[in-house]
């Protein structure tokens, strides 16, 4: 199986930065797209970035400009650098990867437990 384990949230102010990492594990054969979706407070969960392994990039508007999304493949692990942060960038931030473990022929979509970022305005 895959976990995803994400590390680096907390309480920042408005204007400051913070970093998210996420570690994928376990008996992988192949990650895809790994990427970062966040749910806020009585809101549907909503993509933030992701990024194939080939190293394309898709972001939400409402970030772009602002979080970037990098990705070490040899290390299994997707970064989030968040910057200029705002109030509205508070919310639970989850790890997404799409990844065929050893023992299976397809892949499926896993997810991380999820990290809150706070934002203070």
């Amino acid at each position: 199986q895959v976990q995803l384990v994400e590390s680096g949230g907390g309480l920042v102010q408005a204007g400051g930065s913070l970093r998210l990492s996420c570690a994928a594990s376990g008996s992988i054969a192949s990650i895809s797209t790994m990427g970062w979706y966040r749910q806020a407070p009585g809101k549907q969960r909503e993509l933030v970035a992701t990024m194939t392994s080939e190293g394309s990039k898709n972001y939400a508007d409402s970030v772009k400009g602002r979080l970037t999304i990098s990705r070490d493949n040899d290390k299994k692990t997707v970064y989030l650098e968040m910057n200029s942060l705002k109030p509205d960038d508070t919310a639970v931030y989850y790890c997404y990867g799409n990844a065929r473990a050893r023992v299976e022929t397809y892949f499926r979509n896993y997810w991380g437990q999820g990290t809150q970022v706070t934002v203070s305005s």
